[in-house]
């Protein structure tokens, strides 16, 4: 079975850094045409972008932020602009996350997680669905908050339990379209949005729940995003796919 890509167009949400760089560099490295989406940093997108026509890919930005209520709908406009009439591939990796206890978590901070992280690819699949069609894969990002309680991320945790039950909702959905859709629920990876895992503490703490002893890299969660939207994973569809290193096992 193979992972190669090539004449398939993909957009990347958050892809300017992260997990979602990992994954736009691990698409287009397979002959993907990439989409790099990013919310502020332009110049890490450009970077990006950069570096995949550097190794001879193809990669355009598009900005659009998600966390507005109008964010997917633009996103989607430019996006359907630049493919025409197929968009063969869609990773809906674009998150945020806080750590708050129960007593301190604001409306404010639980509505905006929950408008990025569960609204934001609700509607952007929703808007891309004329371009999605036969043999097209969705991967959304859900997490090991998603099925185990970790830290203080409750509200955090709620809007990655919701991707899990979307993907179900989605994929039969769109299953007779030819299309599938999965997650992949990374544990703790050492990026920007995970600042605790470059910690002495944090690291302990992370190894000290994975049957694997070490901190993952977006490098290792790539691998699983780019075997979902591939032909490899033509059969699977209504999963989520840990990839945790053996967390809360």
């Amino acid at each position: 079975m193979s992972t190669n890509l090539n004449g398939k167009t993909a957009l990347v949400t958050g892809a300017s850094r992260g997990i979602g760089r990992a994954i736009a560099l691990s698409l287009a490295a397979e002959g993907a045409r990439v989409l790099v989406h990013f919310g502020r940093d332009e110049q890490a997108a450009n970077a990006v972008v950069q570096s995949i026509l550097a190794s001879g890919g193809s990669a355009d930005k598009v900005a659009a932020d998600l966390s507005t209520a109008n964010g997917p709908h633009e996103l989607a406009r430019q996006v359907r602009a630049l493919v025409g009439e197929r968009l063969d591939i869609l990773v809906a990796n674009a998150g945020i996350s806080l750590a708050s206890p129960l007593a301190e978590t604001t409306v404010e901070d639980f509505d905006r997680l929950f408008a990025v992280n569960v609204r934001a690819p609700y509607f952007l699949v929703q808007q891309l669905l004329p371009v999605l069609g036969e043999g097209s894969s969705v991967v959304l990002l859900s997490s090991l908050a998603g099925h185990s309680a970790v830290g203080n991320l409750s509200a955090y945790a709620a809007t990655k339990g919701a991707i899990d039950t979307l993907v179900k909702h989605f994929a039969t959905s769109l299953g007779e379209r030819g299309i599938r859709v999965n997650a992949v629920a990374p544990g703790v990876v050492e990026t920007d949005m995970s600042n605790f895992a470059k910690t002495d503490v944090g690291r302990d703490y992370t190894l000290g729940m994975q049957a694997l002893k070490r901190v993952a890299q977006p490098d290792d969660i790539a691998g699983a995003a780019l075997f979902l939207a591939s032909d490899a994973a033509r059969w699977v569809t209504g999963d989520t796919l840990r990839v945790d290193g053996g967390s809360k096992l």
